[in-house]
């Protein structure tokens, strides 16, 4: 029976990238020699989509709840002009 390591699972992933890498380095270069422009623009156009909807689909909330600080709001505009700031004063 083989054991799996976190080494040996990162060496795979490492090497499953790499050859997607190539393959698609290859793919490129043989349509920009074949002078396929065009489905390069499709190609290209669809990879640009869909790293768009993976961006806009992830889950970005978890990564803000790991801090222990409240959310504090100031008045930039009066540290920013040396004015004296009014924000959080009551109305008199």
């Amino acid at each position: 029976m083989k054991r799996k390591t976190a080494a040996s699972d990162q060496r795979r992933r490492k090497m499953i990238t790499i050859l997607w890498t190539a393959l698609l380095a290859i793919g490129t270069i043989v349509l920009i020699y074949k002078e396929m422009t065009a489905l390069l623009y499709i190609l290209a156009t669809l990879g640009i989509t869909v790293l768009l909807v993976v961006v806009a689909m992830a889950d970005l909330s978890p990564s803000e709840k790991l801090t222990n600080d409240p959310r504090r709001s100031d008045d930039s505009a009066a540290i920013g002009s040396g004015t004296t700031s009014t924000f959080g004063s009551k109305p008199s």
